[in-house]
């Protein structure tokens, strides 16, 4: 699997995609720059589709990635429910325009409602 490195060390990396899916579980959307978007919306939806699975193994692989156990909750419980007729596709990137101080392409990255 291709992955975009981000000029950061894979420890450093990974955390970041962590804190992120985590983040936007717990808040409903994040900003960020379009690239670490697309990233954070692939793994995003397989939280999706790990929420709608539903079973105990699926949660444990979801508590063993997400940074907060509260954030676990809320996907189990709120997020996944609102997505059982759907096949994919739970979240977008909205362009925002660019960051003032060094010209990154922003974005905005929500669920679907």
């Amino acid at each position: 699997m291709a992955y975009r490195r981000f000029g950061l060390l894979a420890d450093h990396r990974n955390s970041m995609l962590r804190n992120s899916v985590t983040s936007l579980i717990l808040h409903g959307k994040i900003t960020t720059t379009e690239t670490r978007a697309k990233d954070i919306q692939r793994i995003a939806d397989k939280m999706i589709t790990l929420g709608k699975r539903g079973d105990l193994h699926a949660k444990r692989q979801a508590n063993s990635y997400l940074m907060d156990e509260d954030a676990v909750f809320k996907l189990f419980g709120e997020v996944a429910p609102k997505y059982k007729s759907r096949q994919g596709g739970y979240t977008r990137v909205i362009k925002t325009g660019y960051r003032k101080g060094d010209g990154a392409p922003m974005a905005i990255l929500e669920f679907i409602d």
